[in-house]
């Protein structure tokens, strides 16, 4: 029974998944797939935590450009204020 999602097409079910398991215990041996296994799980591994970092680091330039923002509208809010002053003093 093939199930189909819009992005990868028709994925293989039960009895599709044991021909599949049969070709790599041919292709690999018996003693080979454990390694295989492990070997893939490392690398999943390894590029869950690059995914990880480049959110983090994402983040981390989203938060600095909120903080920049908000530091250049208090910068822009005490410049009015001090032209407003200055504005006020020169009419006195």
């Amino acid at each position: 029974m093939l199930t189909t999602l819009p992005l990868f097409g028709a994925i293989p079910g039960g009895p599709e998944m044991l021909i599949i398991l049969l070709v790599l215990v041919l292709l690999f041996g018996a003693n080979k797939i454990p390694k295989l296994a492990r070997s893939t799980g490392q690398a999943m591994g390894e590029f869950k935590k690059g995914r990880e970092q480049v959110e983090e680091e994402l983040q981390e330039m989203q938060e600095g450009e909120t903080a920049d923002e908000d530091a250049q509208i208090a910068a822009d809010s005490t410049e009015s204020t001090d032209a407003e002053v200055e504005t006020d003093a020169e009419k006195n």
